[in-house]
């Protein structure tokens, strides 16, 4: 339930929703997969509104080629942990919000671990083609509603984002490749779920100088806050394409994932 500082931090929410959507939103209990350009975004857009128990799962530490998207990234937390890096910014919104931070990979080898069945909403903002596939195998076998994020990288047209069910995703590469796996493994989505997403796809215009496709070459910091060393870590360097992407666009990503919770909230609370 809210307390006391929440009644104020919530005050312009409640007002549009109804304390009984804000209720509702207050015991929802979200898992986040991925909190890197998107999920990061995701995550504030949840603790703002509302949301109090928050499971955030991502395995990487914070990269200095993060501090242009991603929302925890700074020059300050390099070389922290995403989870925890974020947990802490969140905890600055509502110190009462319960942000349990998981260093974990989510894959088909740790799947296991997690209790899906324990939670309200499942939220997929990962960007590996297998352990997406394997969540959302997962997610849609669960009484819990599932929203999952489709790539947000070469883009930059705000106005094109938008959200449709999966097998209604036209123009994403990341939607075509997660169907035709599925298709290929004679697997299948437990059920129909909604996706954010975005039709527009870019070339990549400029070269790598930071970050190289095959390895990050995070440049090393000649001064700045906290320690210089960690900014030519190559926390990033296991992916295995990097693709440019903007703040603007991952944010609205992020937003829309976060937005979906709320809309659904409030139409069942409300009937």
């Amino acid at each position: 339930m809210i307390s006391g500082i929440e009644n104020a931090i919530y005050n312009r929410t409640s007002l549009l929703v109804g304390r009984d959507v804000l209720d509702v939103l207050s015991e929802a209990r979200v898992i986040l997969f991925g909190v890197g350009g998107v999920g990061s975004w995701c995550a504030e857009g949840l603790v703002r509104s509302g949301v109090k128990h928050l499971t955030l799962v991502d395995s990487d530490r914070v990269c200095v080629t993060n501090v242009n998207r991603q929302l925890m990234a700074t020059t300050r937390t390099v070389g922290q942990v995403k989870v925890d890096a974020l947990k802490e910014r969140l905890l600055e919104i509502n110190p009462k919000a319960e942000i349990q931070a998981v260093q974990q990979v989510f894959s088909a080898e740790t799947a296991d671990r997690f209790d899906l069945s324990g939670y309200d909403y499942i939220l997929d903002a990962i960007d590996s083609l297998k352990d997406k596939g394997e969540l959302i195998l997962r997610a849609t076998r669960t009484p819990a509603v599932f929203f999952c994020s489709m790539g947000a990288a070469l883009k930059v047209d705000p106005t094109q984002v938008r959200v449709a069910e999966f097998w209604n995703v036209r123009g994403c590469p990341l939607g075509a490749a997660l169907r035709k796996k599925f298709k290929q493994n004679h697997t299948w989505p437990g059920h129909k779920f909604r996706c954010v997403y975005d039709e527009e796809v870019l070339p990549n215009r400029g070269k790598n100088a930071a970050c190289g496709t095959e390895r990050c070459m995070c440049p090393k910091a000649q001064d700045g806050p906290g320690d210089p060393s960690l900014l030519n870590h190559e926390w990033c360097s296991q992916k295995a394409q990097i693709n440019g992407s903007l703040a603007h666009i991952t944010a609205i990503f992020g937003m829309t994932l976060a937005g979906l919770v709320i809309q659904d909230i409030y139409q069942k609370t409300l009937g």
